[in-house]
């Protein structure tokens, strides 16, 4: 029996003014993700090094979830992806009704987009949109 496709998929795309290196490590650290997704176990399937890393979901979710970093400009552009389904007890999938659903859709979009504001405010610490990267800051040669 084929599984029944995931419910949640949801796509965000962020771009911040520093190299990816720099933001994947702000991913490396397996304690970071419980305070980025606090109700998620997550565990690396694929570790893509500065271009990003893929995990399998479980805990409130059941599925897959990936950020892939991609080079632009002077900067990367942070791509996350969801894939998963509600869990109930136990971790099997649990059906929401539309209104539960679409909550939960906009909770989980939301959140990554706070993850991803908030990496940017902390990692860009203060550079205008336009000015090159100081002197000295990671990826700059320098």
């Amino acid at each position: 029996m084929t599984p029944a496709p995931p419910v949640l998929d949801l796509v965000d795309e962020t771009f911040i003014a520093v190299p990816p290196g720099t933001l994947a490590a702000a991913f490396a650290d397996p304690a970071c993700w419980r305070r980025y997704w606090p109700d998620l176990v997550l565990e690396v399937y694929t570790d893509r090094g500065d271009k990003g890393l893929r995990w399998t979901v479980t805990g409130a979710l059941i599925g897959t979830m990936e950020i892939w970093l991609e080079p632009v400009l002077d900067g990367t552009v942070l791509h996350y992806f969801l894939r998963a389904t509600p869990a109930g007890p136990g971790g099997a999938p649990r059906a929401l009704r539309p209104r539960e659903l679409r909550r939960e859709i906009d909770r989980r979009a939301r959140a990554s987009k706070d993850v991803a504001l908030g990496l940017k405010e902390i990692l860009e610490d203060g550079r205008e949109p336009g000015v090159p990267p100081r002197t000295g800051e990671p990826g700059t040669g320098d």
